[in-house]
């Protein structure tokens, strides 16, 4: 069993995830996290140093690999979906859950975090609407489920997914 979270930036995956790994012992992983590690670089530095194409190619590689694992968590960067193969590879290899979460509350999370590239250049508020319009159908083509942060807590998003989970799989 694998489970798969996407979402916004700001919505909590990495949160909830580490949450979730701890409540069905399972290993957790992020892919901003592996990324980082295996390069001893920011997400934020590859961004500059390569752009944003760079960066996607080195989330896919580190993608391929997670989902040949088994018994995982894997918290995802918010543009994952933006590739077919990448959403090919997450519907196959698992349940994938969308934290569908306002975009109000993206902008709260975010506001203090130097290290969000994609907000560098322009209104933050503009821009996570932006993402939001091009990134939300794809959020939902890949989802299993689609789990509404509004208003809850990470434990309170974490119980709910563990809950699917436990009852369906």
């Amino acid at each position: 069993m694998n489970i798969f979270i996407v979402g916004p930036m700001g919505s909590g995956k990495s949160t909830v995830g580490k949450i979730i790994s701890g409540e069905l012992f399972l290993t957790f992983f992020d892919t901003d996290g592996e990324i980082e590690s295996r390069t001893g670089a920011s997400i934020d530095w590859i961004f500059d140093l390569e752009g944003e194409e760079g960066f996607r190619k080195r989330e896919t590689n580190v993608l391929e690999e997670m989902v040949q694992k088994n018994s995982i968590v894997l918290s995802t960067g918010g543009g994952i979906i933006l590739s077919e193969a990448n959403r090919e590879m997450l519907s196959s290899r698992g349940s994938v859950f969308y934290l569908a979460t306002p975009i109000a509350t993206q902008l709260e999370r975010t506001s203090k975090d130097k290290d969000r590239p994609l907000l560098k250049n322009g209104d933050p508020g503009e821009i996570l609407k932006k993402l939001h319009e091009t990134r939300e159908s794809l959020y939902e083509e890949v989802a299993d489920y689609v789990v509404n942060t509004e208003g809850k807590s990470s434990q309170e998003v974490a119980a709910e997914i563990v809950k699917l989970v436990k009852n369906y799989g």
